[in-house]
């Protein structure tokens, strides 16, 4: 017994002179998740995004028209920019400078004034996803505020009174509750879960390049000598180095979401630990998993890269799970990153406690497992080196 931890404690000491050697490993894991939080946290610093360049083209320069103008203008979201004409506001959306084009028909004033219905025209640019909803949802409203406001104006000259108007023009009042962020902050909502994302990333790869280098440069088997030609004792000594260097960072993330950022928790942040930690070594099992059923460490790469960045989208952060295709939705299940979500939906969102993440706990537990199956495969590539190793 003395003999491992001697050969443990001697690997963990030459994993840490490979990071004095190669600033890779702390540039790839430490620089890179800092750089994205204070890219994600200082770019959606403010909640919502606001002043969204919405063009207008008014062709009837009527009271009304230049009311609808200045109400668009003086949302938090809108910034307008007026054009001439539409070829004008075209262009200026063909090069990306604002995101949506209004076009008030002429004549719009009097067709309502005669109970004509005009046509209000309004083009989104899809490409610009969150402008682009954003902005569609931000003409709607005006345009029925707009619509509304005519109704009541016309009603009220009728001698209808003020409640029959509202009944008229608001049959139903809608009242609605949004759970776990009423607030409708975009950075709680996006670098919530991109900020875990990206270090689930940065493990995968790490993991895959700190085991596939041994095999690229030929050092598989002095780490296996360093270890006593132990490969459970190798593995052990150079992932425990990487867990304490994840678990710190992915501390530090939730430390900072949660405290520093007020981001929405109903429940502990120490069961936010608890979650953080069994992602950062389901991860790496994903990682040993990759390298050890391909033992070419670009190639293991490739894979581990692919499998991270479609880890981001069948997350169901963005778009319901429930909402995919069946076959997508078993995918999802095979991610870390998805169950670390859902335990965070259960104690950050409605603060369920054990008894709403507890399966969550099972499904990120079961990834350690993946190791085992190719951990002999791994062992014979290190030992005999017959792969590629560009």
């Amino acid at each position: 017994m003395l003999e491992i931890w001697h050969n443990l404690v001697a690997v963990m000491r030459r994993e840490l002179r490979i990071w004095l050697r190669r600033p890779v490993y702390m540039i790839g894991s430490v620089f890179t998740v800092t750089f994205c939080a204070i890219f994600y946290l200082s770019f959606l610093k403010d909640g919502v995004p606001h002043d969204v360049p919405i063009g207008v083209v008014d062709n009837d320069h009527s009271s009304m028209t230049r009311n609808f103008i200045d109400q668009l203008d003086a949302t938090q979201l809108g910034r307008v920019v007026t054009f001439d004409s539409y070829s004008e506001a075209r262009a200026e959306m063909q090069k990306g400078n604002i995101t949506s084009i209004v076009v008030l028909p002429k004549g719009m004033y009097e067709d309502v004034q005669s109970q004509r219905q005009p046509q209000v025209n309004f083009y989104i640019n899809g490409l610009y996803f969150l402008g682009g909803s954003l902005a569609y949802k931000d003409i709607l409203t005006m345009v029925n505020l707009t619509s509304g406001a005519v109704q009541r104006q016309v009603l009220r000259m009728k001698g209808v009174n003020e409640d029959a108007i509202m009944g008229r023009i608001r049959p139903i009042t809608i009242d609605i509750h949004q759970i776990g962020n009423s607030t409708m902050n975009y950075g709680a909502y996006l670098a919530n879960m991109m900020l875990p994302g990206v270090l689930e990333m940065v493990i995968i790869i790490l993991t895959i390049y700190a085991l596939g280098t041994e095999l690229k440069y030929g050092t598989s088997r002095h780490l296996l000598a360093t270890a006593g030609n132990d490969i459970n004792v190798a593995l052990a000594g150079k992932m425990i180095v990487y867990t304490l260097l994840f678990s710190a960072i992915g501390f530090s993330l939730v430390i900072l979401l949660y405290q520093w950022m007020g981001f929405p928790m109903a429940g502990s942040i120490w069961h936010m630990f608890i979650d953080m930690f069994l992602l950062v070594v389901s991860s790496e099992a994903i990682g040993l998993f990759i390298v050890g059923l391909f033992p070419v460490t670009r190639f293991a790469l490739s894979i581990g890269g692919l499998y991270s960045v479609l880890a981001l989208s069948l997350t169901g952060f963005t778009l319901p799970v429930e909402a995919m295709p069946p076959y997508i939705q078993g995918l999802s299940a095979a991610i870390p990153l998805r169950h670390y979500y859902m335990f965070y939906v259960q104690e950050g969102m409605f603060g369920s406690g054990f008894a709403g993440w507890y399966p969550e706990i099972i499904h990120l537990l079961l990834f350690l497992f993946l190791p085992v199956l190719v951990i002999g495969r791994l062992n014979k590539a290190y030992v005999l080196q017959n792969y590629p190793k560009n």
